[in-house]
């Protein structure tokens, strides 16, 4: 049995069973990593010893009481974290050789909750430095390649998380989403992804990219899965005042139930010239499948779409330019000259954009119109209960074909941008093959919606099952 190959549930079922050890599983995905992460350089840190150690430990733990892992959901489950997540005692770089050098002396609160649930922490994953990226390409440490085709990139930021859950490496892992960085990915790697509601998960202990945008999610390989984590990581947070003080629904509780007359809406907007025609075939196809299980599809209008990536790129790199002004290399890490190409462009654009006599004609507009696109989805959302596109206009596309372009590259998450905006929640899962890749559909819904978007993501799911 290649137990890399297991879902969580799978994983949780054969631990009870006694079917094999967690020193077994935990191996089964450090041996992946031995044997592909020299190709395709998803981790910057591996944490083999450490991973082990604790794997016999709660090898130990069972062995004492088969309760544990009843107890702990997550129980001996080996999960990857993007390397932006503050990890006690495990070199936490952002992808960045400013951070080249950094050990955090505490957990962010998403680990801390993982670890409390019994996960193994089995590397730190790697990523476009300070999650600037769509690509995975602005990696200090190196881009992350595609697994069904090295020549391809696999998305980004989120780029080595995905790609070590979509290769076994991991049975699960960390993402963070400003633009579209845990769902492209997820698309480009043929795995689940979720961007949850802004606030609904902790952003303590996460280094910050654009903090009025950033949500912290995840990958796995089914969305029951998705749904698992998402029950252990949610919730309010002292140490994050965007977290609101609202119930974690049980995300698993109604995962099956039948999605006969929920209201899905398709923006026309998201169909537009430059889509690649086979993924917008696969989308359409996938909007009949849910159909075909009961759903009312509707055709809607999102109309200030198209101003997206204009306030994003003026949004965000205001935020970066902020965020980034604590790395001055005194109190930790090394000093800004170390900052790469893509940093210092986005700190050059949000300090010009922040900047007197420029604050009122750009940003203060672009926030304007983003409340006008958060409206769009308001208005929407008293029509539909649910919004299905696709992920990305593209394939995956070439290693250094847009490296050059970086209009063309943010082009990339045209997409995905508006739910961060908006700060709506976003399930990403495989929708179909074109060219022998992954092509990924997009479902949205309303704030705190997760827990519908996993049922129809499940449903679209078991139905692609059933009809192979």
């Amino acid at each position: 049995m290649k137990l890399y190959k297991l879902t969580i549930n799978q994983a949780k079922e054969g631990l009870k069973k006694k079917e094999f050890s967690v020193k077994e599983l935990v191996s089964s995905c450090l041996e992946q990593i031995k044997k592909l992460n020299p190709k395709l350089n998803a981790f910057i840190t591996v944490c083999e010893k450490e991973a082990l150690k604790e794997a016999e430990e709660k090898d130990k733990k069972i062995r004492n009481s088969q309760s544990v892992i009843r107890n702990l959901p997550l129980f001996g489950i080996p999960i990857a974290v993007k390397d932006l997540f503050c990890t006690k005692r495990i070199r936490t770089t952002a992808a960045s050789k400013v951070l080249g050098n950094y050990i955090p002396v505490y957990d962010a609160t998403v680990i801390r909750k993982l670890k409390e649930a019994g996960a193994i922490i089995i590397g730190k994953a790697n990523c476009d430095a300070w999650a600037h990226g769509s690509s995975g390409e602005n990696s200090d440490f190196g881009p992350t390649k595609n697994p069904f085709d090295e020549s391809l990139v696999p998305g980004g930021s989120s780029s080595g998380s995905a790609v070590a859950v979509a290769t076994g490496m991991s049975l699960a892992a960390t993402g963070t989403d400003t633009g579209g960085s845990i769902r492209l990915p997820a698309a480009f790697c043929g795995v689940v992804g979720l961007k949850p509601t802004y606030g609904r998960v902790s952003r303590f202990g996460v280094i910050a990219m654009a903090s009025s945008l950033d949500s912290i999610g995840h990958f796995t390989k089914n969305v029951e899965d998705s749904a698992l984590i998402l029950n252990i990581t949610a919730g309010k947070d002292p140490y994050d005042a965007t977290t609101p003080l609202l119930d974690v629904p049980k995300y698993l509780k109604n995962l099956k139930e039948k999605i006969k007359g929920i209201k899905i809406g398709v923006p026309k907007e998201y169909f537009i010239k430059g889509i690649v025609k086979e993924i917008e075939q696969q989308t359409l196809l996938a909007i009949k499948k849910l159909e075909k299980l009961g759903a009312k599809i509707v055709n809607i209008s999102l109309p200030h779409t198209k101003y997206a990536v204009a306030v994003y790129y003026i949004i965000q790199p205001a935020e970066v330019s902020s965020n980034l002004a604590r790395y001055d290399g005194i109190r930790y890490g090394f000093g800004r000259e170390k900052f790469g190409a893509e940093a210092k462009r986005r700190i050059m654009l949000g300090t010009y954009t922040l900047s007197a006599g420029y604050y009122e004609a750009y940003y203060l507009k672009a926030m304007k119109v983003r409340t006008l696109i958060r409206k769009d989805f308001e208005e929407a959302f008293e029509k539909v209960q649910a919004i299905v596109t696709p992920v990305s206009p593209t394939l995956p596309f070439k290693l250094g074909e847009k490296t050059q372009n970086p209009l063309e590259m943010y082009l990339s998450d045209i997409f995905t941008i508006p739910a961060n905006l908006a700060g709506l929640p976003g399930l990403s899962l495989p929708g179909g093959w074109v060219n022998n890749l992954p092509v990924g559909i997009q479902i949205l819904g309303p704030q705190f919606s997760e827990e519908l978007l996993f049922r129809i993501g499940h449903a679209l799911e078991q139905q692609r099952k059933n009809e192979k």
